[in-house]
């Protein structure tokens, strides 16, 4: 296991911000650890509380930039939909979040393959409207972050020692 650290200055300080903040320090952190990105190699190295920290962090950027068909486009379906990522989310408490994600993953394994095929940009904005199964799962996802990230940050901070060693 790769021994995570982080500064106690900047989770104070970062705890003052806000959540999105607080776990930036712990994402960051554990990016650094693992030289930047994931990848099957370095996964091995990290505990089901990082990896899950590190899916949300995914899920999050990717679908309030783009929804769930520009997650899926951007080669990350395998890695939400085909782990064991919901059934953590629920363990941590996430529950709705969970059951919306086993319901996005009934889409992922019908339209996954289409989505994901090397296709223009004018190809791509026309997904937006092809698969437009998503757009409910895409609006409930924004329309609940702030407490979906609440919960995460939550969990993290009754827990740290699962995602990180604190320093002076």
């Amino acid at each position: 296991m790769i021994q995570v650290k982080v500064k106690d200055a900047a989770l104070r300080e970062a705890a003052m911000q806000d959540m999105d903040a607080f776990l930036k320090v712990f994402v960051d952190a554990i990016k650094e650890a693992i030289g930047g990105e994931l990848n099957a190699e370095n996964m091995q190295q990290l505990s089901v509380s990082q990896i899950t920290l590190l899916a949300y962090d995914i899920l999050h950027e990717e679908v309030m930039d783009g929804g769930f068909v520009q997650l899926i486009y951007n080669g990350y379906g395998g890695f939400i939909f085909d782990n064991p990522f919901a059934k953590v989310l629920r363990d941590w408490g996430l529950r709705d979040l969970a059951k919306m994600l086993f319901s996005v993953r009934k889409l992922y394994k019908e339209y996954g393959p289409k989505i994901q095929r090397d296709c223009s940009d004018e190809e791509f904005m026309a997904m937006f409207e092809q698969f437009s199964e998503f757009d409910d799962y895409d609006d409930e996802f924004v329309e609940n972050e702030e407490a979906w990230t609440s919960g995460v940050a939550h969990y993290v901070d009754e827990h740290i020692e699962e995602f990180v060693v604190v320093e002076e």
